[in-house]
């Protein structure tokens, strides 16, 4: 069973005299009246008793009182709290009479129920803080989010960087006419060489043919001189001719190869080179600037699966209202972060979550509901009442949403008669206008 408040007095504690409030169990019982006339010391002083001196105005006793506060609850489970006396000692009493102390308050008590404005006037960061407390999630939301965050990060400098690769490889030249792999010099001056070389081996040939025909032509000369030597003229001539015969046959058929195109690709190596070095680059920026974008693809999908995750959790966890949720470390309502809600919807908003961070605590304390129309005041008592949680609220009128009204420090129903006898016990009446602010 959730804790609520049947009953409260209050007298003495800064602008109140005397007040006596039975709030409704369920839904919103409204505090009116003008400016300055108690409304919120009604709020302060339910504070006081069950939060214990952390919430003791400055100036408890009421300005020209001679009496100390004395504040009297009775909760819904029977329990009675009490301040009173000079100290305004606190004194609990459980239904069978036992006592007990703060401590037992703490435990059905929710501090932001007593102080809602420090909740809501918290940064975005600490109100998502306090509702994944309450759900359950915040370590694994928040090693989500960090995943997120480093995926994103990752994600984009891949992604900058495949661009610039691919805007890399669209700017470098390429030559569709030269060669795949880079010449080299030593193979084409190897070659050269070699062309060379078997023309010297055919000029040496030649020379050789040559020399042979100066001495068929003096061997010839030398058998006319030297008839005694005719025979063996005869023999080293015929021998001679055998010689030519051959010489000359192996020389008929050769043919010089020319290195012209060689030397031309000997010259011309450096500006190839530079073509196939520029095709290499080309297709080198190409083949990164694949695989970067392969890696944007591959994060881009670590990142959703992420996010479904972050979804996911949210989605299934027990949220204190359908449509509130956590994005990017901040509240978020119906599609809309905490400074784009209405009041109305702070409010129902805050109180949802409050009484989610401990059910036991049945009520919360509402000040300055002037931000609501009749309307969202209505709907948002239906909700209390669907969610069986007791508001207690203060607001400045004196229309007919109130249930009761606060009138230079005394409480008053809607007819205008005293909830509680002033000092010297006598009922007081006073004029309203139903309705009327």
């Amino acid at each position: 069973m959730s804790m609520k408040i049947n009953r409260l007095e209050i007298e003495n504690v800064k602008r109140i005299k005397a007040v006596k409030l039975e709030p409704a169990q369920n839904g919103l019982t409204i505090i009116g009246g003008d400016n300055q006339q108690g409304k919120t010391s009604v709020l302060d002083s339910i504070a006081w008793a069950l939060g214990g001196e952390r919430y003791k105005p400055s100036q408890s006793t009421r300005e020209g009182s001679m009496v100390p506060p004395n504040l009297h609850i009775v909760m819904n489970n029977g329990l009675v709290v009490e301040r009173k006396g000079k100290n305004s000692a606190l004194k609990v009493t459980d239904p069978n009479g036992q006592k007990a102390g703060q401590q037992l308050l703490n435990e059905f008590v929710e501090q932001l129920a007593l102080d809602l404005p420090r909740f809501m006037e918290a940064s975005g960061t600490e109100k998502a803080k306090v509702l994944l407390q309450i759900i359950g999630v915040g370590p694994q939301l928040a090693e989500l989010e960090k995943e997120e965050k480093e995926l994103y990060q990752e994600r984009l400098y891949v992604g900058r960087t495949a661009d610039q690769k691919e805007k890399f490889a669209k700017e470098q030249p390429y030559y569709p006419d030269v060669p795949r792999d880079l010449v080299s010099p030593s193979e084409l001056i190897r070659q050269q060489q070699e062309i060379l070389a078997k023309n010297g081996e055919n000029q040496r040939k030649r020379d050789q043919a040559a020399q042979l025909r100066d001495s068929v032509k003096r061997a010839h000369e030398e058998v006319i001189r030297l008839s005694e030597l005719l025979e063996a003229a005869k023999q080293k001539h015929l021998q001679l001719v055998k010689d030519l015969d051959i010489a000359e046959t192996s020389a008929k058929d050769l043919a010089d190869q020319s290195t012209e195109e060689l030397e031309a690709n000997i010259s011309n190596i450096e500006e190839i080179n530079r073509k196939v070095r520029a095709n290499l680059d080309k297709e080198k920026a190409e083949d990164d600037a694949k695989e970067y974008r392969t890696k944007y693809d591959n994060l881009t999908k670590q990142l959703e699966e992420t996010r479904d995750k972050k979804n996911e959790l949210l989605t299934s966890a027990e949220l204190p209202l359908p449509e509130l949720s956590v994005k990017d470390g901040e509240l978020i309502y119906k599609g809309q972060k905490w400074d784009n809600m209405s009041g109305a919807e702070r409010l129902k908003v805050s109180t949802a979550i409050v009484r989610k961070l401990n059910p036991q605590c049945g009520f919360v304390l509402l000040d300055k509901l002037e931000q609501m129309d009749r309307k969202t005041l209505q709907e948002f008592g239906e909700w209390l009442e669907a969610e069986g949680l007791q508001a207690i609220a203060t607001r400045v009128s004196t229309g007919d949403e109130c249930s009761i009204l606060i009138s230079d420090g005394y409480s008053y129903d809607m007819d205008g008669n005293a909830t509680v006898g002033t000092e010297e016990n006598k009922p007081l009446k006073k004029e309203w206008k139903a309705g009327a602010f």
